[in-house]
């Protein structure tokens, strides 16, 4: 047997995906393997491609394809649209992103012939999903990749010089760096566990001290994160989060994130979601899940649509749709914030 799993580990880590299936961990009862995302990614491919291309950004550390679902009415081509990403299972032991964003892109294809939301979204926007960031992690029930290195530390940090050296960044975080290089990105998000609040910018501090530090476009990272969590069935009512929303230095500082990296060097908006307060639910609490956040992942991505700058979200008085009007994120997929 060990023999067998490393001769299948220099070959490529195929064994990373036929075998997952005997693994004995009751917590994946339920969830898909890596291999059956595969599946379930190019099934999609093959129903829903009107409206769909499937492609890979690269390759964990034992080679399993980082499979990316592009959502649009013209896949592939450029347009004068907003592009917008998400991005699941960054950490390991963090699955419900995965399950939702393959239902997110089942659902589109679903309904965008008679739902106006869907609809919007396939006409006017290049929706790419990544639902598996760290498939290894994943294989392996842990946060880190088959390294053993958090991914979501791994990018280089505005603040301190770590992660610099090019040849020490894992395969998956060069593999989504390199994706931005190749494709403009208006708006982003990535899916965790273990809480439920929206996320944004900064993550971290110059003197490593946990306070509100506020980027250049903080009423803009306001308004997407509050999209997300009054759109959410009960993120906004959070005792812990004021609106369910938070800075990320006030929240815990972090170094080396992907959410500061993509604004920084791509111009991307991106947020961290916390979309669960288990980071690895019971499976059958999978659909629930799926209500909670699925008017919010649709509203967030609808929201990059330049139409009054504005998404039907059924915000308290206070946040009327017709209210909000900031033009930073109106024009946000035309610009880059540190040009």
């Amino acid at each position: 047997m060990v023999v067998e799993l490393v001769f299948r580990i220099l070959l490529g880590g195929s064994y990373f995906q036929d075998k997952q299936s005997k693994l004995s961990d009751d917590r994946a009862k339920g969830y898909m393997t890596n291999s059956d995302l595969e599946k379930a990614v190019k099934e999609f491919g093959r129903r829903c491609s009107n409206i769909s291309r499937i492609y890979s950004i690269g390759k964990s550390v034992h080679g399993v394809p980082l499979w990316v679902i592009e959502i649009s009415d013209k896949p592939g081509e450029e347009e004068p649209e907003p592009a917008f990403k998400f991005v699941g299972n960054v950490h390991g032991d963090e699955p419900v992103g995965r399950e939702l964003l393959l239902r997110l892109a089942n659902w589109i294809c679903d309904n965008y012939i008679k739902d106006s939301l869907a609809r919007l979204i396939v006409e006017n926007i290049h929706l790419h999903i990544l639902p598996s960031m760290n498939p290894d992690g994943y294989f392996l029930r842990r946060r880190g990749n088959a390294n053993n290195i958090d991914l979501n530390r791994d990018f280089p940090d505005q603040f301190f010089p770590v992660n610099n050296d090019i040849n020490a960044r894992q395969p998956e975080t060069r593999a989504v760096m390199n994706w931005l290089r190749e494709m403009q990105f208006a708006g982003s998000a990535s899916l965790h566990g273990g809480a439920l609040v929206a996320n944004y910018p900064w993550d971290g501090t110059e003197d490593k001290r946990r306070n509100y530090y506020a980027c250049p476009d903080d009423d803009t990272f306001r308004f997407m994160a509050s999209i997300y969590s009054h759109s959410h069935h009960n993120m906004s009512l959070s005792t812990e989060f004021p609106g369910g929303i938070t800075n990320g230095a006030l929240w815990y500082p972090i170094y080396g994130g992907m959410q500061d990296w993509n604004y920084i060097h791509a111009g991307c908006f991106e947020l961290t979601l916390e979309i669960s307060d288990n980071k690895w639910p019971n499976a059958n609490e999978i659909p629930t899940l799926w209500e909670y956040n699925k008017m919010s992942l649709l509203n967030l991505a609808a929201s990059l649509v330049k139409v009054h700058c504005s998404v039907a979200i059924d915000f308290p008085p206070m946040y009327s749709y017709a209210s909000f009007f900031f033009p930073a994120f109106c024009n946000i997929y035309s610009r880059n914030p540190h040009k």
